[in-house]
């Protein structure tokens, strides 16, 4: 039988994550970002969940074309725009939105065919200091935009630098100062600025990371009282026990002794299937429902667990590696990274299950 690791995936969790982000954005409508594959979750996987959206937002041509082959009839937005004049034919044939953020995309567009039109979303950088026009060029941008005979539709966007543990006044303001006089759509929030900054929610917010049930900050506490679900679950079994005695060690290079006499559990899971392979001693993990820790370090194919809390663990008892119980940005926060990089990480070889 095949390695008892597999990952799976809530299409449940992804649609009462959104129906969250519409109650705290109600005047708003939301662009279902899906970018990365669905933060690593799979499109095709997550699409019925995605039917309450006003739109989906990603960055990947294909993945744009991929989303209307499965019967997408909503807005499409190309988060990045385009790169290449063919580009700009496929966005004319599939009637997909795009941002604009640079002069060569712009004249990209002015070198179109015209028969077909297209909207856009004009970005200012607004201090993300990434993509988009600077506030003192922006207005031009806007100009140049509305007289090339292939744009339909001009909306005003911007994204924010520190909207998970700081102020976006300082970006609004920029941005509220160019744009007060200037027609069409607003579009601003992020993520953190759907369930914090309701005054940035504009016309359109952009969730993307609460989809999945993550916290934009990296900590899972900061949305204990969001009421949002895991829509990944990674699980594995035990497939080894060992047990130790005082002072002798685990695995490579030793990182991990013991202070006494204990069973530790072999997992089957490792970095080669995107498990964090900087996961420090004492990052959370669940064995039988149960609650402990991993210890020393994580390799290719295998980790290590404490089996103190779980006595009566063996191998073959079930591990939750992250989901529901065990938080991923836990695991991400003791790994020195963020959830959304684990969501993404997940490798091809674990097979994956839709709930």
């Amino acid at each position: 039988m095949p390695r008892p690791i597999v990952a799976q995936i809530h299409p449940a969790a992804v649609s009462h994550n959104l129906s969250i982000v519409k109650q705290r954005a109600s005047r708003s409508r939301a662009w279902a970002v899906v970018k990365a594959n669905a933060y690593g979750h799979g499109i095709d996987r997550i699409f019925p969940a995605l039917a309450n959206a006003d739109g989906i937002a990603l960055l990947d041509l294909d993945e744009a074309v991929r989303v209307r082959e499965l019967g997408w009839t909503k807005p499409i937005l190309l988060l990045e725009g385009v790169f290449k004049p063919g580009d700009v034919q496929i966005a004319q044939q599939f009637d997909l939105s795009m941002a604009v953020h640079c002069r060569e995309q712009l004249d990209l567009l002015r070198l179109s065919p015209s028969h077909e039109r297209v909207k856009v979303h004009l970005k200012m950088n607004s201090g993300m200091n990434r993509l988009g026009f600077r506030p003192d060029a922006y207005r031009a941008a806007w100009e140049e935009a509305r007289s090339i005979a292939a744009i339909a539709d001009i909306t005003l966007m911007s994204h924010f630098a520190n909207a998970d543990d700081g102020d976006v006044a300082w970006q609004m303001d920029r941005f509220d100062a160019v744009t007060q006089d200037i027609p069409g759509q607003r579009s601003l929030a992020n993520s953190a600025a759907v369930l914090w900054h309701p005054q940035a929610h504009r016309d359109w917010v952009r969730p993307g990371v609460v989809l999945y049930g993550g916290s934009p900050t990296g900590q899972s506490r900061h949305i204990d009282d969001v009421g949002l679900r895991a829509s990944m679950t990674l699980r594995s079994e035990v497939i080894g026990v060992q047990s130790l005695l005082a002072e002798e060690t685990v695995g490579y290079g030793r990182a991990f002794a013991a202070n006494r006499e204990m069973r530790i559990g072999v997992v089957a899971c490792g970095y080669a299937d995107g498990y964090p392979r900087h996961a420090s001693t004492g990052t959370p993990i669940s064995i039988d429902g149960v609650m402990t820790q991993v210890v020393g370090r994580v390799s290719m194919d295998m980790l290590t667990v404490d089996l103190t809390p779980c006595p009566h663990a063996q191998i073959g008892s079930k591990v939750e590696l992250w989901g529901e119980q065990v938080k991923i940005d836990d695991v991400a926060h003791a790994s020195g990274t963020i959830g959304y990089e684990l969501m993404c990480a997940l490798a091809k070889r674990v097979p994956v299950e839709v709930v």
